[in-house]
This record gives structure tokens, sequence and C-alpha cells, in this order.
């Protein structure tokens, strides 16, 4: 349990981050499966849409700090070669 007022209000902080973070966490998910089932349903149009909002979100996770700029950079060139292997 926080016992100084510093650590006190780093738990505060820390709770704010960690609510915010999962909901930015969840954003992410959310764009990689609508690129994902936009795939799995042939719609390369959809797919390649899907996919540059998916870009947007997964570079500004990154760039927070949320993911590792090699796991975004991953998750970037998978989802890329599968809406271009779409024909």
């Amino acid at each position: 349990m926080a016992n100084t007022a510093q650590s006190k209000k780093r738990a505060r902080q820390a709770e704010v981050h960690r609510q915010h973070n999962t909901s930015y966490r969840s954003m992410f998910r959310t764009f990689l499966k609508r690129v994902i089932v936009a795939i799995a349903a042939g719609n390369k149009a959809e797919a390649q849409e899907a996919y540059k909002g998916a870009v947007s979100i997964i570079d500004k996770t990154a760039n927070k700090g949320l993911i590792h700029r090699n796991k975004a950079a991953r998750h970037k060139s998978r989802l890329n070669a599968r809406v271009r292997a779409m024909s």
C-alpha cells in the first residue's frame, strides 16, 4: 500500500495510465481484426481501406510505447502481404 504522498500520486497515475493503455490496446486489436475480416470476406477494396486505418493506429501505439516498434513493423508487414496476395 502506498504510504507517502508521492507514492499515492504515482498509484493514481498508474491506474489512469493503465485504463488508457487498455483502451488503446483494444482499439489496436479491433483495427487489426477489421483488416483480417475484410481479407476473409474477399473484399480487396475494403481490406485496403481497413489496412490504411490499421497502419495509422499501429504506428500510434508503437510511438506511445504500448507495443514495440518491431512488433508494429511485423504486424504491418504481415497484413500488407495478406492484402497484396488477394486477387
